[in-house]
């Protein structure tokens, strides 16, 4: 049978939604300062260091809010799931990958040398410096792809929880607000499920791994109270930003796709 186009666009949605999801697991282990020279302090104590995640990770609440305004709660809790198996088959995947020994002749080119401690040089017959060994070219990349097993469980499970949670606050507002007030429902979910992922993460991860303290009466000390408001403020504006990309698209959905309206009301939406 072939696939609808209420169906195709479903899927495209969620491929999406997935390899959003998959590259924010990637990329996200690398920390990075907001506005360092024109707010050192951010607005709470501490400087704007978030994880580079927060680059896609917000991008995947704008798909299943769209998914949820248009096929339903249902549709949107499955799109979490598949996102939540295809997280962790790429943590299966790249552990192998970072398991397998390094070949003598993959080296790291000469020009990033400056990068590497000096014993790791290979050198030619006149002492220049043509690369860096396989082994440092190992640790770097073990070091990309590197994260404790803390913060993988405590960022899954933030995962599950703030999806969900977003996909059960979107529809309560829907049912609140009798359909109306999009707005509302695409930003009123996404402050409550972002919380919820902000605590979530940031407090196991940095209590236990980092046993950074709550809170601190030395102001030059920085706590895990300080870093989830600062990430929570960020990822509410990157949340409002979105709220124009969010009418737009159900928007063009339902002009140039009407039958995908029908659908949502035939699957009791």
């Amino acid at each position: 049978m072939a696939m609808s186009r209420s169906d195709k666009l479903y899927v495209f949605c969620a491929c999406n939604f997935v390899a959003l999801l998959v590259i924010t697991n990637m990329i996200g282990t690398k920390l990075f300062v907001l506005f360092g020279e024109s707010m050192p302090d951010g607005l709470f104590g501490a400087a704007f260091i978030i994880t580079t995640g927060l680059i896609t990770y917000p991008l995947t609440f704008w798909f299943t809010d769209i998914v949820s305004e248009i096929w339903g709660k249902q549709r949107a809790d499955l799109m979490v799931i598949y996102g939540f198996l295809a997280s962790l088959m790429m943590l299966l995947v790249l552990s192998a990958a970072k398991a397998t020994p390094p070949a003598d002749i993959w080296t790291i080119r000469a020009e990033m040398a400056p990068f590497f401690h000096p014993d790791t040089y290979l050198r030619d017959e006149t002492g220049a410096i043509t690369g860096v060994s396989s082994a440092a070219a190992q640790a770097a990349y073990s070091f990309t792809f590197e994260a404790p097993g803390l913060l993988l469980f405590a960022s899954m499970f933030a995962y599950l929880v703030a999806q969900l949670l977003d996909n059960y606050m979107f529809h309560f507002w829907r049912r609140l607000t009798k359909g109306k007030h999009l707005w509302l429902r695409n930003n009123g979910s996404t402050a409550v499920s972002q919380l919820a992922d902000t605590t979530i993460v940031n407090g196991i991860f940095l209590y236990f791994y980092w046993q950074m303290p709550w809170t601190s009466d030395d102001p030059t000390t920085v706590t895990i109270i300080q870093v989830i408001l600062t990430s929570y403020f960020v990822k509410l504006l990157i949340a409002l930003c979105d709220t124009p990309l969010i009418y737009l698209g159900v928007w063009a959905i339902r002009k140039f796709m009407p039958e995908v309206k029908d659908f949502r009301h035939n699957v009791g939406e």
